[in-house]
């Protein structure tokens, strides 16, 4: 089992923090507000996200896939005015014939990791926006889990938060040559607009679609995702839990199709 070879007993955390789990007004107050700090990319905030996926619906074989994004972002501060906020993807990947009857893979995927240069303040508008290069790392471990070769490009952020609601979008498009294992070049563009309502006692409520286009392929990736999450604490830890659907309005050739599934377990570290 996937989970039971790289996260035994991780999510089964879920359950138990959301049921029957009550707090003071102060304590749900930091809880909110630390919520709404995890519902913004550029937030001065340490955190570890792993966040487990599983869609359907690949290929001519009905395959389907499980990977859990390893996410931890560690914002540094440059002066008083500037952070500089590291997110890496790291995805623990188990497929079963995804491309027809091609068998079980299991292992790590592609390593994307972003440095956004962000200002420590809003702008007098509100906006909060970082902008940085996106790099890809083939560190996968199987040719049939990632495509073995380097890429970078742009990618900025920008949103606004108020009232309980954090908006906006995170873009980035990456290059690379058509060097390793892939039959083609990697020349992919990334749009993620999201809406969070947090609410006073840290339940968020989130929608968004993490869309994708392949130019070489001239293909679209577009899961559209419904989650809902809570922040409270085990002992002194901090933690986010939460999970929910997504529903592929579009897909490449071969798949995933239908209904997916997402679970989630953030690690927080306040300063």
């Amino acid at each position: 089992m996937f989970l039971a070879r790289f996260f035994p007993g991780t999510f089964s955390t879920l359950g138990v923090v959301l049921i029957g789990w009550s707090a003071p007004a102060h304590a749900q107050s930091d809880d909110s507000d630390l919520a709404k700090q995890l519902a913004n990319p550029v937030a001065s905030l340490i955190s570890v996200p792993f966040q487990l996926n599983y869609d359907g619906g690949y290929g001519t074989e009905d395959g389907n896939k499980t990977f859990v994004n390893v996410q931890p972002v560690l914002p540094v501060s440059i002066n008083e005015d500037w952070n500089l906020i590291s997110r890496t993807i790291l995805p623990l990947v188990y497929q079963n014939d995804i491309r027809g009857n091609s068998g079980t893979d299991v292992g790590l995927g592609d390593t994307v990791q972003t440095l956004f240069l962000s200002p420590v303040e809003p702008t007098e508008g509100g906006l909060i926006w970082g902008a940085g290069p996106a790099l890809l790392l083939p560190t996968a471990t199987d040719n049939n889990l990632g495509n073995d070769q380097w890429g970078a490009g742009p990618s900025a952020v920008g949103l606004y938060s108020h009232d309980g609601w954090t908006y906006g979008g995170l873009v980035n498009h990456i290059w690379s040559s058509d060097a390793g294992s892939a039959a083609a070049k990697t020349n992919a563009s990334f749009f993620q607009p999201f809406l969070n309502y947090t609410t006073p006692d840290a339940w968020t409520y989130v929608l968004n679609t993490e869309t994708t286009y392949n130019w070489e392929a001239e293909q679209w990736s577009v899961p559209i995702n419904a989650l809902v999450t809570k922040l409270t604490s085990i002992g002194d830890q901090k933690i986010s839990v939460g999970g929910g659907v997504r529903y592929w309005a579009e897909s490449p050739d071969a798949g995933p199709d239908g209904w997916g599934l997402r679970l989630q377990l953030t690690f927080l570290f306040p300063k």
